[in-house]
């Protein structure tokens, strides 16, 4: 028999109440279902959700193409592909409460609710989930664990597959079988693996690229153990580096450092990017500095919430993200070294064992 957790459901609705008394929350994200019942499908035209509301068992409504398991603290209720989804909806909405919806409900299925008036006013209500997954429990950070040291492993096999002739593409097309040979069920992103002037991209898609001497071999790659996600980016040298090349890899691992080193709780993510930024501007590359220090991190690679100049929300204990200092020279090459962070009670745990040390893989 499934069970919806308890506690985070508890965790959701009371980050609801506080801004929205009273108010019900409709969650339609598929990873924040998963969060709450550990059901996960792609719906893709098809509508699923759970309803939450303080004093009610949570409704799981879906449709009967997925059978799910009898919950023994939820309903399921179950419409088809020839029944008014619209119709399904509105019978378990309380129509005198409020209804929060999430930033992924369809706009098909969120505008015949809202003329139907289906509830008596309709709010942007994710935050309340957000605010609970942010959060990591106890459980979760050992996943997140497991997850990074799966990680950990595949890098230290990735760099085996480096070899003068070889290509961006072909290292890529063999990092799926390093995953699954360290018991993850795939990417959690699709890798970048970047030669040469291509590190000069944050987000380089792997090609033809042949390795040459004297390049960078950037990877940043991150597999999706029991549904948590890891993140790493490493950056080696194919060859003697030449002497700027050398200069930001130095910059870029005392900036990733300086960050690390100040995450604590009651510290403010912008603190943490402005650490990290001060001495890539300070060494006079901070316009090749090119995006946020990191991002959160969990069920998926990139969730709600950021570390950057302009998120003032303080660090707390649980929050896992990424710090990921880059110095990106166009056409040229690039650096870029990324760890996750999980904040604990009195500082900070580093998820990603890898060490930062200049490695040269020829």
């Amino acid at each position: 028999m499934a069970h919806v957790d308890d506690q985070r459901v508890a965790r959701v609705l009371d980050a609801l109440e506080a801004q929205h008394p009273g108010a019900q929350l409709l969650v339609n994200d598929p990873w924040s279902i998963y969060y709450l019942t550990g059901f996960y499908a792609d719906m893709f035209e098809r509508f699923c959700g759970v309803l939450l509301a303080r004093g009610a068992e949570p409704v799981i409504l879906v449709n009967a193409l997925h059978q799910l398991p009898e919950y023994d603290n939820a309903r399921v209720a179950y419409h088809t592909d020839t029944d008014v989804v619209t119709d399904a909806i509105a019978r378990e909405v309380n129509p005198t409460k409020p209804l929060g919806i999430d930033t992924v409900m369809r706009s098909g299925f969120l505008m015949p609710l809202m003329e139907r008036h289906a509830a008596s006013e309709f709010f942007l209500g994710d935050f309340a989930v957000t605010a609970a997954r942010t959060h990591k429990d106890a459980a979760e950070q050992e996943l997140m664990r497991a997850s990074s040291a799966a990680n950990d492993a595949v890098m230290a096999d990735a760099i085996k597959l480096v070899h003068e002739g070889v290509t961006e593409r072909e290292i890529a097309d063999q990092m799926l079988g390093l995953y699954r040979k360290h018991d993850c069920e795939g990417f959690s992103f699709p890798p970048i693996v970047s030669f040469g002037a291509n590190a000069g991209d944050p987000h380089h898609e792997p090609d033809d690229t042949v390795l040459k001497r004297g390049d960078v071999v950037l990877f940043d790659i991150g597999g999706r153990r029991c549904n948590y996600c890891s993140d790493m980016t490493r950056t080696f040298f194919w060859g003697e580096p030449d002497e700027e090349t050398a200069r930001i890899y130095d910059i870029v691992r005392r900036a990733n450092e300086a960050a690390e080193a100040l995450i604590a709780p009651g510290v403010r993510m912008c603190d943490l990017d402005r650490a990290a930024r001060d001495v890539i501007e300070d060494a006079g590359y901070g316009q090749y500095f090119t995006h946020r220090l990191g991002h959160s991190i969990g069920l998926q690679d990139h969730e709600p919430g950021d570390v950057s100049l302009v998120n003032e929300q303080v660090v707390e204990p649980g929050m896992t993200f990424s710090i990921e200092p880059g110095i990106y020279l166009p056409g040229r090459t690039g650096v870029r070294i990324e760890d996750l962070a999980l904040v604990t009670e009195s500082g900070v745990e580093i998820l990603n064992a890898y060490p930062h040390d200049p490695v040269r893989l020829d």
